[in-house]
C-alpha cells in the first residue's frame, strides 16, 4: 500500500520506537529502516571531513571531492579521512545533506566482497561459544521438559562430587552446574535427578492439533483482514472445492547453541552473546543484578544462526543469574544440544480450511480460514509486555496477496497459548504461503489450467507480475520435460517482498529428488546483488528443509526430538543447484532475509503433484513421500 495514509503511518511509527529504545533485527526490517538513515550520516561526515580538509589547505570546500577514503585536492594532493577525523570530530555536521542519486553510486548496487569471509571461512570468527575470558568458568543448564513448569525438587549428590564441578545453581525452573570446563558442566547436569512439575498444556501432538482445531470458533475469532465480495453465495457452485491443510511445530535448530558469557565486578555487568536484541539485555541485566544500565555493557557477537530465536531472553538471563551466583569470576553458559532442541519457542502448528469456487476456468471465490497460536501473545508474555490486538502474523501472506479473486475472505483464529512459540524465519509466511499457494494451485487444477498461466491472469501488483514472469522464462515453464520429472510453481508476498520460486522434482526409484529451483525477487533496490542472493537461497534451503522434514513432536508433554538425528536437515547430497535474478521495480527498498523461505514449501508440493498426481496436503512431506 503506497497511499498516503498508509505512508503517513510508516513515518509516525518511528517516533514511538525511539521512546521504545529498542535495537533489534527481525522482520527483515534492518534495510529498510537503516538505508536512508546510514546513508544521511556517512554523507554528513564526509561534508565534515570536506570542510575539515578545507581548513588545513586553504582551499574553497567547492575544489575538494572524496575517493577511497580520502579527501582529494583539485591538484591531487590527498588527505586520508584518518589524518582528518580529529578535525572534523570539531564541526558541526550538516542539517540538510544532499543524497547522491543512483546515478552516481560507486559502491551501492555492487556486490561487495564480505569482510567478515575470511575469518568465518578459517575458523577464527568470534561467536558467544568460542568467548574466553581470565580465570572463566563453564556452565549449562537444565530445565523442565514440560515447558514453562516449576521444579518441585532436585537430588545433586552425585553431581556436585563429580570432576570439576565448582557450583550448582538452582534456577526457577531447573538447575545450572558450573564447571571448569563444558564437557564436565554437560556430564555434571545430566547426573541430577529432578522432580518436575507436570505440563499444563495438552501433552501430545494429537491432543495439541485438536486444541487448534477445537479454535475455528466465532469467539476465538483474531482478525478477518480481507472479506471482499459474498463469499458465501459465491460457493454455492457445483464448481467448488474444499480441503484441509497441516503445518506442525518446528525448532529453529541454529548451528551454535544458545550461549552466553556473563562477568559480574566491581559493581558492573558485562554479557557477551550472539543476540537479536541487545538493549533488551541491558534492561533485563539491570533487573536482575540491580545495576544501573551505565554499568551493563554487552558485547554482542555474531550469530552461529538466529532466525527469531536469538531474540529470546531464556539463555542469557540464565548466564547472568549464573553471573550473579559466582559473582567476581566470569562464566560461560552453553546449552546442550539436547536442551536446545527441547526448550525452543517452536514454529506454531497450524491447520488451515480452505473453500474455493470457479467459474468459466477462474477463481470466483476463496475462503481461507487459519488457526494457530499465537506468537505475538506468546513473545510478549515472556517480555512482561501486554499483547493487545489481533496478531496478523496469524493471517500473514495470505490475506494480503495480490491476487484479483472477486469474493476473498482470511480469517485468523487464536488458539489458546499452550507451548512457548516463537518468531521462526518467515513467521506466519512459513506456513501460510503453504497454505495459499496450495489453495491457489488446486484451484488450477481444478480448472484446468495451467497454475502458473493462471496467477499471472490473477496478479494485480505490476513487480508482482513480473517476478512470476521472470522465474518463467528463467525455469523455461512450460517446456517438456523427462518423464517423472514435474515443476511447481509458488508465489508469496511477504514482508513486502514479491517472491516467485518454481521447484523441479523427479520420481525416481529411490524417492523425489529435487533437481533445481528458480527465484525470482524484487527487492526495490538491491544494494548488494550477491548478498541478496545469498539470502534468498539460504531462506530456500531453510524451507526445503521444513517442508521434507521439518516436525516436533510431543508425548507425554515432552518434545521427543532432541538432535539432528531426529530433527534433520537438508543435506548436501539433496540441496539442488538454485537459481536467482533479482528484479527492481518496486519503489522502496525492502529487506530479504525472510521473503525467500515461505514459497519453498508449496512450491514443491505442487511439483510433488504435478509429477506424482500425489496432493500432500500436510508438512513434513516426508509423511506421505519418500525423498531420494
Amino acid at each position: 500500500d503506497q497511499s498516503r495514509m498508509a505512508n503517513t503511518m510508516r513515518g509516525f511509527m518511528h517516533v514511538p520506537a525511539k521512546f521504545l529504545g529498542m535495537q533489534l533485527t527481525g522482520g527483515s526490517s534492518s534495510t529498510v529502516d537503516a538505508f536512508e538513515k546510514m546513508r544521511l550520516a556517512g554523507a554528513a561526515a564526509r561534508a565534515v571531513l570536506i570542510e575539515a580538509a578545507a581548513l588545513q589547505l586553504n582551499e574553497n570546500v567547492s575544489e575538494l571531492s572524496t575517493d577511497r577514503g580520502a579527501v582529494v585536492s583539485r591538484s591531487g594532493k590527498r588527505l586520508p579521512y584518518t589524518e582528518l577525523a580529529q578535525a572534523a570530530a570539531a564541526i558541526d555536521p550538516p542539517g540538510n545533506v544532499a543524497l547522491k542519486p543512483e546515478s552516481e553510486w560507486t559502491l551501492l548496487g555492487k556486490s561487495q566482497p564480505r569482510v567478515d569471509a575470511v575469518a568465518k571461512s578459517t575458523g577464527t570468527a568470534t561467536y558467544a561459544i568460542d568467548v574466553r575470558l581470565p580465570g572463566m568458568l563453564y556452565a549449562s543448564v537444565k530445565t523442565n521438559p514440560h515447558l514453562g513448569s516449576a521444579m518441585n525438587g532436585f537430588d545433586d549428590g552425585r553431581a556436585k562430587n563429580m570432576p570439576g564441578v565448582k557450583h550448582v545453581v538452582p534456577l526457577v525452573d531447573g538447575v545450572a552446574v558450573v564447571a571448569t570446563n563444558t564437557w564436565y558442566a554437560f556430564q555434571a547436569v545430566n547426573a541430577i535427578n529432578f522432580d518436575w512439575a507436570k505440563a499444563s498444556y495438552p501433552p501430545s501432538t494429537d491432543a495439541q492439533f485438536a486444541h487448534i482445531d477445537e479454535s475455528f470458533t466465532e469467539e476465538r475469532q483474531d482478525s478477518q483482514k480481507r472479506d471482499d465480495g459474498d463469499v458465501l453465495q459465491a460457493l454455492d457452485s457445483d464448481q467448488s472445492i474444499e480441503a484441509e491443510y497441516r503445518a506442525p511445530f518446528l525448532a529453529h535448530a541454529t548451528l551454535e547453541p544458545m550461549t552466553a558469557a556473563a562477568w559480574i565486578k566491581n559493581g558492573k555487568l558485562e554479557v557477551w552473546a550472539g543476540h537479536q536484541n541487545p538493549t533488551q539485555i541491558i534492561k533485563d541485566g539491570a533487573e536482575i543484578t540491580g545495576f544501573s544500565p551505565d554499568d551493563i555493557e554487552v558485547h554482542t557477537l555474531l550469530m552461529g544462526g538466529g532466525f527469531g530465536r536469538r531474540i529470546e531472553m531464556d539463555f542469557v538471563q540464565q548466564a547472568i543469574h549464573v553471573a550473579k551466583a559466582v559473582s567476581g569470576t566470569p562464566v560461560k553458559l552453553t546449552w546442550t544440544r539436547e536442551e536446545d532442541t527441547t526448550h525452543d519457542v517452536y514454529r506454531p502448528a497450524a491447520i488451515a480450511r480452505f473453500k474455493g469456487a470457479l467459474a468459466d476456468g477462474m477463481p470466483t471465490a476463496m475462503d481461507l480460514k487459519i488457526s494457530s497460536l499465537s506468537v505475538m501473545e506468546s513473545q510478549m508474555g515472556r517480555m512482561g509486555l501486554p499483547a493487545a490486538g489481533a496478531d496478523i502474523s496469524l493471517v500473514q501472506a495470505a490475506w494480503d496477496q495480490p491476487y484479483d479473486i472477486p469474493n476473498y475472505r482470511v480469517t485468523g483464529y487464536r488458539t489458546p497459548a499452550t507451548i512457548p512459540v516463537g518468531y521462526w524465519r518467515s513467521v506466519g509466511g512459513s506456513q501460510n504461503g503453504f497454505f495459499h499457494e496450495s489453495a491457489i494451485d488446486e484451484l488450477a487444477a481444478k480448472a484446468g489450467a495451467d497454475p502458473m498461466e493462471m496467477r499471472l491472469k490473477m496478479i494485480t501488483d505490476k513487480p508482482s507480475r513480473l517476478v512470476l514472469e521472470a522465474v518463467a522464462a528463467r525455469s523455461d515453464w512450460g517446456s517438456e520435460l523427462p518423464a517423472g520429472h514435474g515443476r511447481g510453481v509458488a508465489f508469496v508476498l511477504s514482508f513486502g517482498v514479491p517472491v516467485a520460486e518454481v521447484v523441479e522434482v523427479a520420481n525416481t526409484p529411490n524417492g523425489i529428488r529435487i533437481i533445481k529451483v528458480y527465484a525470482a525477487v524484487d527487492v526495490g533496490t538491491a544494494l548488494d546483488p550477491r548478498n541478496v542472493e545469498a539470502q534468498v537461497e539460504s531462506g530456500i534451503n531453510f524451507g526445503l528443509t521444513a517442508a521434507m522434514m521439518g516436525e516436533i513432536t510431543l508425548s507425554n508433554g515432552r518434545v521427543e526430538q532432541t538432535n539432528f538425528h531426529n530433527y534433520g536437515s537438508i543435506r548436501m547430497n539433496q540441496a539442488p543447484a538454485i537459481d536467482v535474478q533479482i528484479l527492481e521495480n518496486q519503489n522502496s527498498i525492502r529487506g530479504i532475509g525472510e521473503p525467500g523461505t515461505p514459497p519453498a514449501a508449496p512450491a514443491l508440493a505442487n511439483a510433488i503433484f504435478a509429477a506424482t498426481g500425489q496432493r500432500i496436503r500436510e508438512l513434513p512431506l516426508n509423511k506421505h513421500i519418500r525423498f531420494a
